[in-house]
């Protein structure tokens, strides 16, 4: 079960940014977030995916997933507070793809770092 959360973690941050990026082609989700949505922020988004890659592949720490949590509910914050001060509508205007985008990413991150969480309070609870 643990690999599968690290893989499919790294499945929406890889696939998610590549395909709703067009290849970081999409100048809407650089627009509408310039500085965490840059190609520069996305495409760090996709090395924390190789990284939960790494991680499926020797998972050894409950530290690893603390760390992966941290991470999850910084992108979290940064979303609810995009989410608080810009209307995602207008971003649908000018690209329905990064409008989709900005819509979800946010849950995404919610949802694995709550996934990541698990995975930590699982393991110290076994060391």
């Amino acid at each position: 079960m643990e690999t599968r959360i690290y893989l499919a973690a790294a499945s929406m941050n890889i696939g998610g940014v590549l395909f709703f990026s067009r290849l970081f082609t999409n100048t809407a989700i650089n627009v509408a977030d310039p500085v965490v949505m840059s190609n520069f922020g996305l495409l760090m988004i996709v090395v924390w995916g190789l990284a939960y890659i790494g991680a499926a592949a020797s998972i050894k720490s409950k530290w690893i997933a603390g760390a992966f949590a941290i991470e999850k509910s910084v992108y979290a914050v940064v979303w609810l507070d995009w989410m608080s001060r810009h209307s995602v509508a207008n971003v649908y205007a000018e690209d329905a793809m990064a409008g989709i985008f900005f819509s979800i990413y946010g849950v995404n991150d919610i949802l694995f770092m709550l996934l990541f969480l698990f995975l930590f309070f699982k393991r110290r609870a076994h060391e």
